[in-house]
């Protein structure tokens, strides 16, 4: 048991509702991150176990931006490019990409269409 306020025997915790942000509260911030997070799926827990089990991403994702899933996929409107899941990650099976070099690709993928 945590000590509480001084005298009063009360946990100043227990007065504090918790939960995860809704996703869009800070609007949309895609635009201007610097580096994505990529998810390598052959190294992805939950994705080379076929089921929602790891999601440690997910979890620590401070704008909620991570859907659960096998792999979890990153709704990147929304991500800041933090890094905190790749940071977290056990698996190291996220890799923050700079936009500049993502940019390039997805550039040359439309060319060849």
């Amino acid at each position: 048991m945590r000590a509480g306020v001084r005298g009063s025997g009360m946990d100043p915790f227990d007065a504090i509702a918790m939960s995860r942000p809704a996703r869009g509260e800070a609007g949309r911030t895609g635009d201007w991150r610097n580096a994505r997070p990529v998810i390598d799926a052959s190294a992805c827990v939950a994705a080379k176990q076929a089921r929602v089990t790891c999601q440690i991403c997910w979890a620590h994702c401070p704008d909620a931006c991570i859907e659960q899933g096998a792999p979890p996929s990153i709704d990147l409107e929304y991500c800041k490019g933090c890094g905190i899941c790749a940071e977290e990650c056990p698996a190291g099976a996220i890799a923050m990409v700079p936009e500049a070099e993502h940019g390039v690709c997805e550039a040359a993928e439309v060319e060849e269409r």
